[in-house]
């Protein structure tokens, strides 16, 4: 019987005698990478805190110990240990347990976490919570993969610090990004920097220099300094010393016994203490120690040989397009800067730095920061494309509002992931862009549906004035045999795709995107029904082509808008507003989208269809639709 076999439930880890638990990392290890090997995943981040993981739950009791881990890609150990080990192997499948941690899966995901950065502060609130409310534990935040490059992560540590409240924050530093200060001097300074002897010294000076008169505020902080002094020039910490964190380490995160010896002693310190662990990313996975950015995130791949396992092995990705447009735009402008956060290898921007290392930026974890620094550029006649996820643009919303859009600024955002990610799940799905990004002045917004108009509207982009946002799907650029031959891109200016111009038909669909084919396998479907359907593809979200939907919506008994956004202040709310302002009459509009919802994880093709966002289930609704608004006589009603 194995030992991970006795594990049922988190007690049943304290039963294992600690000689053992290398081997119990081994048999963690060969489960994440079987199952990710089938499901995809984040694996070399997990592989790289499996005796970190172990250690916490060994020594902490987690029943009333509060772990929070950041991003939550790294607690795949985490869901093993705490009752998920049966259920692992459907990990990020429909209906299966979650690839990031989940509150609503496990009383032991304490906080919900998907992107990267929040731990800290989430800890830190936790750890208050549980004081105001007279609850006894710890809290521990663990970060890393880049998380602490973000400023959220130093507004949480400046907190901490300032309130000095009992708090752990583990650094699992897998990239050596602090420092290789690690070794026999170091691990004997953590060992006197952990001990009660050291902390106990610690408070009795800072106790003892209060109390002198004499001092003033400034003198007695310029103590404290020269105190902690020998500490901090010696190791990596004064940056968190100087945020009033006690600092430990570095630490070797894959030597299990050493950690256990330090977090026992850790959860005797009072105060926010900040514990330095340095860990490999794809620990005991040979191709992903090799080549950890791979392995980051991947779909699945053969055991053996560590190569991906191609389900199409012809398609290409709208990824795979933009990386060839935006390096191929940029051998031509000189004036072309691409910059990402963090996400050089998903956005598809490898290429672009190869090509322009020194034209590319990768700003870390900081898309706030990101947008801002773009903007620096655009005033010195750059123009910068900002690659980042429909998901992780949110959190630059007021950047680009402010520092772009007001100063009109040439920034062009190349927005990926736009619409549902599949197995990522909720945290990941761009389901919002169109939403809050229509609302911004002076902000134009495409949606290219092939790779033809993703050219044009890159080559647009780069020609026009002011700011532009290019969004997405991540999907296969497929035409569907269809084949569309696009008209030139003009501002504001959308094309008919699929029936006559100006003459009348029962069904007006106005889409743009992703869902322009679907629209038009739709229509098909509509025609073989009697239905006779014009699609029209707006091509841009803002501005509207306010006059041709208003003449072909005049030669419509119905008007249907189709996106994959939520449809909650979406693409076709603006619609509905012009329409509602030219006081058409006779005229029923639906609205088809993402629902008023976060969306679970699954297959892309499955969750659109689920939420009627596939071919037949568009031709469903629409079938619906007419036949109840012509039986019940309902005209002039937005429904969604």
């Amino acid at each position: 019987m194995s030992l991970l076999d006795k594990i049922k439930d988190i007690d049943d880890l304290k039963m294992i005698p600690v000689e053992e638990l290398p081997m119990l990392a081994k048999e963690i290890r060969s489960l994440i990478i079987d199952v990710v090997s089938k499901n995809g995943g984040h694996l070399a981040s997990s592989l790289g805190v499996v005796e970190l993981t172990i250690a916490l739950h060994y020594v902490f009791d987690i029943r009333r110990d509060k772990i929070i881990w950041d991003t939550g890609h790294q607690s795949y150990a985490h869901k093993i240990l705490t009752g998920r080990k049966e259920r692992f192997h459907t990990l990020r499948q429909y209906k299966g347990i979650s690839g990031f941690t989940n509150i609503k899966e496990s009383i032991y995901d304490v906080f919900g976490t998907g992107h990267a950065s929040t731990s800290i502060s989430a800890a830190l609130g936790i750890a208050e919570g549980m004081r105001i409310t007279n609850q006894n534990g710890h809290t521990i935040a663990i970060i890393g993969d880049g998380g602490m490059s973000s400023g959220l992560a130093f507004e949480g540590l400046n907190n901490a610090g300032h309130m000095e409240k009992d708090l752990i924050v583990i650094l699992n530093d897998n990239e050596m990004s602090i420092g290789p200060n690690t070794g026999a001097l170091s691990r004997w300074f953590s060992r006197k920097f952990a001990s009660n002897t050291f902390s106990q010294t610690r408070q009795k000076i800072k106790n003892l220099l209060n109390k002198v008169p004499s001092l003033t505020n400034e003198g007695i902080m310029l103590a404290r300094r020269v105190i902690n002094s020998s500490k901090v020039l010696l190791t990596p910490g004064i940056l968190f010393e100087g945020l009033n964190f006690q600092y430990i380490g570095p630490l070797d995160g894959h030597n299990i016994f050493e950690l256990l010896e330090f977090l026992s002693e850790i959860k005797k310190l009072d105060g926010p203490v900040l514990v330095h662990v340095c860990t490999q990313k794809g620990k005991g996975y040979q191709f992903a120690e090799l080549n950890p950015e791979k392995f980051h995130g991947i779909t699945s791949f053969n055991i053996k040989t560590g190569d991906k396992i191609q389900v199409s092995p012809n398609s290409r990705t709208f990824t795979d397009v933009f990386s060839e447009i935006i390096t191929d735009i940029a051998e031509k402008d000189n004036s072309i800067i691409a910059i990402t956060a963090a996400m050089t290898d998903g956005c598809g921007l490898k290429r672009f730095k190869s090509r322009f290392p020194d034209r590319f930026y990768d700003v870390g974890i900081a898309e706030s920061h990101a947008v801002t620094f773009a903007a620096g550029l655009a005033t010195q006649g750059l123009k910068p494309v900002v690659c980042i996820y429909s998901t992780f643009l949110q959190r630059s919303f007021d950047m680009i509002i402010h520092d772009v859009a007001l100063q009109n600024l040439k920034v062009i955002f190349a927005i990926d992931r736009a619409g549902i990610v599949g197995e990522d799940g909720p945290t990941h799905n761009g389901s919002f862009d169109l939403s809050y990004l229509s609302l911004i002045p002076n902000l134009k917004i495409i949606a290219p549906c092939d790779e033809v108009e993703m050219r044009q509207a890159f080559e647009y982009a780069i020609e026009t004035d002011g700011p532009v946002a290019i969004r997405y799907p991540r999907a296969n650029v497929d035409n569907y045999g269809i084949g569309l031959r696009h008209s030139p891109m003009v501002t504001g200016r959308g094309e008919i795709v699929y029936g006559l111009r100006d003459i009348s038909s029962d069904v007006l669909i106005i889409t743009l995107g992703s869902m322009v084919y679907e629209s038009i396998r739709a229509a098909k479907i509509l025609e073989k029904m009697g239905v006779k359907v014009t699609v029209f593809n707006a091509r841009f979200a803002k501005p509207l082509d306010k006059e041709t939907i208003s003449r072909l919506s005049k030669y419509s008994d119905f008007v249907i808008t189709v996106e994959e956004n939520t449809i909650a202040g979406g693409f076709g709310s603006y619609v509905n507003q012009l329409l509602i302002g030219e006081h058409l009459k006779n005229i029923s509009i639906l609205n088809i989208g993402i629902p008023d919802m976060f969306i679970e994880h699954g297959p892309r093709r499955l969750i659109l269809d689920n939420i009627g966002l596939s071919f037949e289930k568009i031709a469903l609704r629409i079938r619906n639709f007419v036949a109840e608004s012509k039986k019940n006589n309902i005209i002039n009603y937005p429904v969604s």
